[in-house]
Order: C-alpha cells, then structure tokens, then sequence
C-alpha cells in the first residue's frame, strides 16, 4: 500500500486564537501541521475548546520553525526549536517564545481531537 496526501490539501482545519491547525488523515496515522503565532499560549487558546486545565494530547513532534516552550504539570520545562524532535506525554502547558511564528509537525495520532470542542 502507498497512501499520500498533501498538508497543503488537509481533510480538516481548525481555527483558534492566534494559531490554526491543518490535519490530513491517513490509514494508521493522523498528521497535522500546527501554526502557533507569536502570543499564543495553550492554556489561553486552547483550553475553553479542550474543556481541560492542560493539554492532555500525546505529542510526537518537529519544529520547522520558531520557537516553543513547553512546562509539564510536575513544572517540568523546556524550549524546543527548528530542527527540534520532541516527545511530551499528557499534561502540559505550550507557547510561543519570540515574535516569530512557531510551526510545528505532530504524529502522534492525537490531533484528531486536538482543537476540537467537545461533542463535535
């Protein structure tokens, strides 16, 4: 089996404060592309959407570009950047550091319900 789909033609956006998300859906992977602007903040763009405190989304990513700090909920905290590869577990915090956009690539599979109010 060989399955492509184009980022630039996603299944689904999603649109929230100061960012969007662009999801193609593939056969055993959800893959999205994330485009946070400068001030965005999960806990302030995402939060009311996710009905959570934190984010509880799995995250296997990349940054191409810009800048992301990232704090867990035992205060864990760290910066990731272009080039960077990253795993974060369930319970965290994110935003954008910088005046640059931050766009960053997830494979984990859980964006399908990333940004996406409850019930939808």
């Amino acid at each position: 089996m060989i399955e492509i789909k184009s980022i630039e033609k996603p299944d689904d956006r999603r649109d929230f404060l100061r960012g969007h998300l662009e999801i193609v859906q593939l056969t055993g992977l959800v893959f999205a592309k994330a485009t946070f602007e400068p001030g965005w903040r999960w806990t302030e763009s995402i939060k009311d959407i996710a009905g959570t405190d934190l984010c509880e989304v799995h995250h296997n990513g990349y940054i191409a570009e810009g800048r992301l700090r990232i704090r867990t909920q035992d205060g864990a905290e760290q910066e990731v950047g272009p080039g960077d590869a990253f795993v974060v577990t369930p319970g965290h915090d994110a935003w954008v550091v910088g005046d640059e956009p931050c766009v960053a690539f997830d494979f984990a599979g859980g964006m399908d319900d990333y940004a996406k109010a409850t019930g939808s």
